[in-house]
């Protein structure tokens, strides 16, 4: 398919696929080194970061400081580190304003669903050790529980054990055992929280430091009061939590291994629990280091790829344009003889796809133009023709007498007075067409109740009816609902009574009818006059087209109101047709919108 579309995208195609296989060269073959060289260095710098970053979450609610340490982060790994929401929406960047954000999310900080791929050590609740939440003593409790700690490290010592004091990450101190590598207050690793400390023997007492405080206690029945809601209903044994997040059973009074429910309903607890205390999770992205070490593109090479690319894309650019332009060309002389004046102007395009269809619409427009000139030239005819007659009568008998050939008696006054009317209607029909093709005929609509305006339509012509020896009546059917100008409505209507008056017989009938047919209503006018031949019918409501080309006032009027009832219709958004049997029926059928 030889498409302007499918041509141009092939060009681009090529010079895409040259460009991208230049580049991709020059990169490879100047970076992979410094790729694998920087791999291991760039994966344990991520693993600080987000290390770094996790301990943030872990000891604040929000991110809303985390500003100043994701620029010491940068600065230290030379990295650029971004951290944005879940919805996109950027929380703090090392980069300038206005930098668009990598590609590629590194990992997500989450505090309470660590990252195990950069932190291979986690623990299985994946929750990071440092987010303590309610359980984070305070400078209080810490000062007097280090000072009890101390306290039983120094009788430790005097009775031969040798002891080491850590702080766990709640504040609490830890007393490890290092003869026996047992902690008094050990803790499953990598557990924020201490356990119950066991019993020794002697003088030293391990309870003054080893015994929850009130923060501990309020915070360890909220975090039961959580388990216990998450395991109503599942059959679980009945036990609690104890400082060490351990399953205390009430069966078996000690420590047991939690089964797989309780320790979900554990770590489901802790989650929400904690969930107040740490910054929601965020997106981490990890940019390249700031200046890379590997080898630098020879200066020849850019140069040669760039020649190349370029030739290759002017070539190809040169190529599709002379078989674009040649085309175009003929087209831009066929629009100039058309503006000439020249209106058989065609132009012949040996393709096929977009230019070959531009030349077809444009083919169509001059033949468009030139039927359209051939039927103004034809107008302006018929106009003259119509204006021709009345005023020649008006003119010879005003000469007549004027030479005193004839007298003006009243009846020759009535006789000019009607050639004025004919001339005035003719005028006043085509201002109403001129105005239809202009888009300005003025509509007022309103709801219209259709018996009455046909009611109305028919007591204005009854008279020549009558007159004429024929017969005239409507109908409606359930009164159809109509909302339009009811004047432009009845001038529509009347043009066609009187058409049908005009070539209706002595003794015929003359029928108007209304119904509704679906969301539009249907306006009838059927007569029983002398029809109209198949091969007329297209062209009824043209204008000044009449049967009889001789255009004789007792056969025809002007020939413009069924044009203008056409022009009516169409304005009220609907149509105008006409079925017809010669010698036995013709309808006129207006289709208006409820």
């Amino acid at each position: 398919m030889r498409s302007l579309f499918v041509r141009l995208l092939t060009s681009s195609a090529v010079v895409a696929v040259c460009s991208i296989t230049a580049t991709a060269w020059l990169a490879a073959s100047s970076t992979s080194g410094a790729i694998q060289r920087e791999q291991g260095q760039t994966l344990a710098s991520d693993a600080r970061i987000n290390n770094s970053l996790l301990g943030y979450a872990s000891r604040h609610a929000d991110w809303s400081g985390v500003a100043a340490t994701v620029r010491d982060l940068a600065a230290q790994n030379s990295r650029r580190i971004a951290l944005a929401t879940e919805n996109g929406t950027l929380i703090a960047d090392s980069a300038t304003a206005g930098t668009p954000l990598p590609a590629k999310v590194s990992a997500v900080v989450d505090p309470l669903a660590v990252d195990v791929t950069l932190v291979p050590g986690a623990a299985r609740d994946r929750i990071d050790p440092r987010a303590v939440g309610p359980f984070l003593l305070s400078a209080r409790d810490r000062a007097r529980l280090r000072k009890a700690a101390d306290t039983y490290a120094a009788c430790a010592g005097r009775t031969g054990q040798a002891v080491q004091v850590t702080v766990s990450n709640t504040g609490r101190p830890l007393v490890t055992t290092l003869s026996q590598g047992v902690s008094q207050e050990s803790s499953p690793m990598p557990s924020p929280m201490p356990t119950a400390a066991p019993i020794v023997v002697g003088a030293c007492d391990a309870t003054a430091f080893s015994t929850p405080t009130r923060t501990e206690k309020a915070a360890l029945k909220h975090l039961n009061l959580l388990v216990s809601r998450c395991l109503k209903g599942k059959g679980a044994e009945r036990g609690s939590v104890g400082l060490d997040f351990t399953w205390v059973s009430k069966v078996k009074s000690r420590p047991t291994e939690p089964d797989q429910v309780i320790s979900s309903c554990i770590v489901t607890a802790r989650k929400e629990q904690l969930d107040p205390f740490v910054a929601p999770a965020a997106y981490l992205y990890i940019g390249s280091p700031a200046e890379a070490t590997g080898q630098r593109i020879p200066l020849p090479s850019i140069a040669g790829a760039a020649l190349l690319v370029l030739v290759l894309t002017v070539g190809v650019s040169v190529m599709a344009a002379r078989r674009l332009v040649r085309p175009v060309n003929a087209l831009t002389h066929a629009a100039q003889r058309m503006r000439d004046g020249d209106s058989s102007a065609r132009v012949t395009v040996r393709t096929t796809g977009e230019i070959s269809e531009l030349a077809t619409a444009f083919n169509e427009m001059s033949e468009h133009l030139q039927r359209m000139e051939e039927q103004r030239k034809a107008m302006v005819s018929d106009v003259s023709h119509e204006l021709r007659t009345p005023l020649s009568n008006l003119r010879g008998w005003l000469e007549a007498a004027q030479d005193g050939v004839a007298e003006l008696d009243p009846a020759l006054i009535a006789s000019l007075v009607e050639e004025i009317l004919l001339l005035q209607h003719i005028v006043d029909d085509l201002q109403e067409l001129a105005l239809a093709d202009a888009g300005k005929l003025r509509l007022h609509v309103e709801p219209v109740h259709l018996g009455d305006l046909l009611d109305q339509v028919t007591t204005a012509h009854r008279g020549r009816a009558e007159a004429a020896g024929l017969t005239l009546t409507s109908m409606v059917t359930d009164d159809p609902p109509l909302t339009a100008d009811p004047v432009r409505l009845r001038q529509a209507i009347g043009n066609l009574v009187t058409n049908s008056l005009r070539y209706t017989p002595r003794g015929g009938h003359i029928t108007l009818g209304a119904r509704q047919d679906g969301d539009q209503v249907v306006v009838e006018v059927t007569d029983t006059g002398i029809g109209i031949r198949a091969e007329h019918l297209p062209h009824v409501f043209d204008r000044f087209w009449r049967a009889e080309k001789s255009r004789n006032r007792q056969t025809g009027g002007s020939g413009l109101g069924l044009a203008i009832v056409r022009n009516l219709a169409e304005a009220h958004g609907g149509t105008a047709t006409v079925t017809s049997v010669p010698g036995i029926r013709t309808t006129f059928t207006l289709r208006l919108p409820s």
